[in-house]
């Protein structure tokens, strides 16, 4: 006798639509059942779909949630190299008949388009070594009432309506691919499927809900059509079995020969509620064209060694119970409840909370290792700290969500799961800040909305936010008059608002106090040994015209960045004068300048009247107080011998 074949044993497996109803017990199931598996769970939490199906997978550490859109061709090939992705069950899809009818483009786009861009990224990518593609029993099209075989896997395809037909069409799509690309597929038919966390926009879940409000429950047509019903467990165990014993390039019904009329269903459910069937149920008009029955042959799955566990009395019973502890599971569901329900009449509801909570539970499952976050990617302080952390070999990930996006960032901490968030984003003017003064909406918006979304949501995850700001926010004074050495200290009133770009982050500042969980470092006038970035403080005075010559606290980046990452790990909170200490004017750095890289260069300076004249808003002077950045790093150069080791001497002219 021949051995039976080494089941299939995946690494990095990609689900699709993974918050829907089916996906999301598959999901749970194999995260459960198979800690070495590591799961990526794509969604776009379209209507149907709800993070809380997937509460039981969110603190495993196999366990990673994808906000995305399958159709996102860029997306989707990036995220199969990234998460190293050897096998993809393909569940995302629009599959309410009834939506078909009145959207029908829509289900072209998800069901035929979006499988397209998934295979042609399997293609791509060359590491694909399982495609389980989930259809439908209903691209069989119509089974003849009086016959007791049912629809086997070879049979024809012969779909009634949209939805059936983008499924077919998707379908042809796999099987093109494998025989043109050997792209290695598997693909599943299944018939109805009933259980916890289903839309009710489906009949059961519907009926149980209007049943618990006492209303009518409206049944199409006459009520004859005929149907099979799965137990949501018991398909999640077929997907299972699929999964690590379906012979690539095969079909697989899964399916039961039981089989009940709508009727039947509606009248199970009056039972339960001791309700009588004649008073609830309601006839209502039919779909354009609904199927009389779906019969399938399962012996095929059957002989991998799946069988269906669970009775439909059972079955029925603790979906009811599901239902009644879980009322307000999908917020408000009355559009959803129609007899003809379209999506247009369907709102999504994910509340935040959830999305949290997930967010916590990866937390907790995301190891000892420090992973940083960090927004401003195009900006030139997070450009330097992610070449920082690849130098040191620190794993980060740069945010792909506008600060002032919640969701995005949500997602963003939930997909990246980081111990530490660097904030490096924000207006500043482009090319300076005289450009906020005219755009003053656009700088409140990321620089106060912005900062102040992202700080909450870390507070509410408890992930520490290092927040770049600015030590622009004083001007010398009578108690800090310019060249006494006295500094403006972390708690000091700021007393500088004469820029709006000032203003914005005054306010912010002072709101963020409120936050425990941030790290806020007040850069001034930041220098680094890139002499050719034109955000550069010495590149912009070398280039000037003229300049003023006045004493102030600046930031040498290729000193400080290191130490900002120290004071992540070193869990630092609270407000830092993040500067070198002392001060430097502009003539002694062009005077360095000169010495070590230009000895022809010259300049001239012009007082603060005359610089008045050229610029929009007024330009802040001050020496930062760096006592406590000081004790805390005793290493930390002063500013003028920061400025010669990091900037001049590395660049000196031979």
């Amino acid at each position: 006798m021949s051995s039976e074949p080494v089941p299939y044993v995946p690494k990095n497996i990609l689900i699709t639509g993974a918050a829907g109803f089916i996906p999301s017990h598959v999901t749970n199931r194999l995260t459960k059942l198979y800690p070495d598996y590591r799961i990526v769970a794509l969604d776009k939490l379209d209507y149907c779909s709800s993070l809380k199906n997937l509460e039981p997978s969110y603190s495993s550490p196999n366990f990673k949630f994808v906000k995305a859109d399958i159709t996102s061709a860029d997306l989707i090939n990036h995220l199969l190299v990234e998460e190293k992705i050897d096998t993809i069950m393909h569940f995302a899809a629009q599959t309410h008949v009834d939506n078909s009818f009145g959207n029908s483009f829509d289900f072209t786009i998800n069901n035929i388009y979006g499988t397209h861009v998934l295979l042609e990224a399997c293609k791509l990518s060359k590491s694909i070594k399982r495609f389980i593609h989930v259809s439908t029993d209903e691209v069989y099209g119509e089974t003849d009432l009086e016959t007791d075989i049912g629809n086997p896997e070879a049979s024809q395809l012969l779909p009634t309506n949209p939805y059936s037909a983008t499924k077919a069409g998707a379908e042809m799509l796999v099987m093109a691919y494998h025989r043109s690309y050997g792209l290695p597929t598997i693909t599943t038919r299944g018939n109805n499927v009933y259980g916890p966390n289903q839309f009710p926009e489906k009949l059961i879940p519907k009926f149980i809900i209007l049943a618990m409000k006492g209303e009518r429950l409206p049944i199409h047509g006459d009520g004859s059509n005929v149907r099979s019903y799965l137990y949501s467990d018991d398909v999640a165990e077929a997907f299972d079995v699929i999964l690590h014993k379906g012979v690539i390039g095969h079909v697989y019904n899964i399916g039961t020969k039981k089989e009940r009329r709508v009727l039947d269903v509606a009248e199970d459910i009056c039972k339960l509620f001791n309700q009588n069937t004649q008073e609830v149920i309601q006839l209502v008009q039919d779909r354009p064209f609904n199927d009389q029955r779906y019969f399938l042959d399962d012996q095929k799955l059957k002989k991998l060694g799946w069988q269906e566990r669970t009775t439909w009395e059972a079955g029925l019973k603790m979906t009811l119970d599901w239902y009644t502890k879980n009322p307000d599971w999908w917020g408000d569901i009355t559009g959803a409840l129609h007899p003809h329900p379209r999506i247009s009449n369907i709102m999504p509801s994910h509340d935040e909370g959830c999305l949290l909570q997930l967010i916590k539970g990866s937390k907790k499952g995301s190891g000892s290792g420090i992973k940083f976050l960090i927004y401003g990617r195009t900006g030139w302080i997070g450009g330097l700290l992610g070449k920082i952390c690849e130098e040191r070999g620190i794993a980060y990930e740069y945010g792909v969500g506008r600060l002032q996006d919640r969701s995005a960032l949500m997602h963003d901490v939930l997909r990246v799961k980081p111990t530490h968030v660097f904030n490096a984003a924000g207006v500043t003017g482009r090319p300076n800040v005289d450009w906020c003064e005219s755009h003053k909406v656009e700088t409140i918006r990321t620089n106060v909305a912005g900062t102040l979304t992202l700080a909450d949501i870390c507070k509410e995850a408890d992930i520490l936010v290092m927040n770049f700001a600015t030590g622009c926010i004083y001007e010398y004074d009578e108690r800090h008059p310019l060249g006494s050495g006295i500094g403006f200290k972390e708690e000091d009133k700021p007393n500088f608002t004469g820029s709006f770009y000032s203003k914005t982050k005054v306010m912010v500042e002072e709101l963020l106090k409120e936050y425990g969980n941030v790290c806020t470092l007040r850069v001034r006038m930041p220098i680094s040994s890139d002499l050719s970035n034109p955000r550069n403080f010495i590149t912009k005075i070398t280039r000037y015209n003229k300049v003023v010559n006045i004493p102030n606290s600046m930031t040498v980046l290729d000193e400080l960045l290191p130490i900002s990452i120290e004071m992540a790990k070193r869990n630092c909170r609270g407000i830092w004068n993040f500067t070198n200490p002392g001060v430097v004017s502009h003539n002694e750095i062009l005077e360095m300048y000169r010495d070590y890289i230009d000895p022809k260069f010259k300049w001239q300076n012009f007082d603060l009247q005359e610089q008045a004249k050229v610029i929009v808003a007024p330009r802040s002077n001050n020496e930062l107080d760096t006592t406590k950045l000081k004790k805390e790093f005793p290493e930390l150069l002063s500013i003028k011998d920061s400025i010669i080791k990091y900037v001049f001497v590395p660049n000196k002219k031979k």
